[in-house]
């Protein structure tokens, strides 16, 4: 019961990863770059959507009926949903830049790739080249939407600090205020930090699943 859970779970991640993939590559090879500065307004919805039921794969992990890390996984969803919703969907004016359709197209064509090796291994299917790509490919597109994320958080700076966007100054006794700004550029830090440590962690998986051995089980 739990398996087809699972695999319901991930069937609904890929179609939702799917139609935002599709319709970012339909909309630019029909409108050109015109399409770049639209793309949250297009499809920010089904992305936040996804983005939000990807929380319950912390919940899988806690309660046993997934056996990835906790840590990573949690420090990975945490990323995008800081991103897209305290930094992108607060701030309209970044909504428009390039940067978001980047970070957008590094984020689905990982999980297009993940959620399809995900569905068919909860059927003990496994196929080489897919089991190949899925380890593979976020190493190098990992670190890379990492950059993005930072320079998102970078061209946001000067609108949290001309509006004021979560700044709070607390009311007496308290004597200092939270200056959202400094926040996100404390995030910076603990953004590329927590980059080394998921990168190593994605090399071990890779080991754990593409070493010679479990290669030669998989074919066999």
């Amino acid at each position: 019961t739990m398996n087809m859970y699972l695999f319901v779970y991930d069937l609904m991640q890929f179609c939702g990863h799917s139609w935002i993939f599709t319709n970012m590559i339909i909309r630019f090879m029909t409108f050109g770059k015109d399409s770049l500065a639209d793309t949250f307004h297009s499809i920010g919805f089904v992305m936040r959507l996804c983005q939000l039921l990807s929380v319950l794969e912390i919940l899988h992990i806690l309660i046993g009926i997934d056996k990835s890390r906790l840590l990573p996984r949690f420090l990975q969803i945490t990323e995008r949903i800081i991103v897209l919703f305290v930094v992108i969907n607060s701030q309209e004016e970044v909504q428009g830049k390039y940067v978001v359709c980047v970070l957008f197209f590094l984020w689905n064509l990982l999980d297009v790739v993940r959620y399809t090796y995900n569905m068919l291994a909860r059927m003990g299917i496994y196929y080489l080249p897919l089991t190949w790509l899925n380890f593979s490919l976020c190493i190098p597109l990992y670190p890379l939407s990492v950059l993005a994320k930072g320079f998102a958080i970078c061209v946001s700076l000067p609108y949290f600090e001309s509006f004021g966007t979560y700044s709070i100054k607390l009311p007496f006794p308290f004597t200092f205020s939270i200056y959202f700004p400094y926040v996100l550029k404390m995030y910076l830090l603990v953004l590329f930090a927590g980059m080394c440590f998921i990168i190593r962690n994605l090399f071990s998986e890779r080991m754990a699943h593409l070493g010679t051995g479990n290669i030669k089980n998989k074919r066999s």
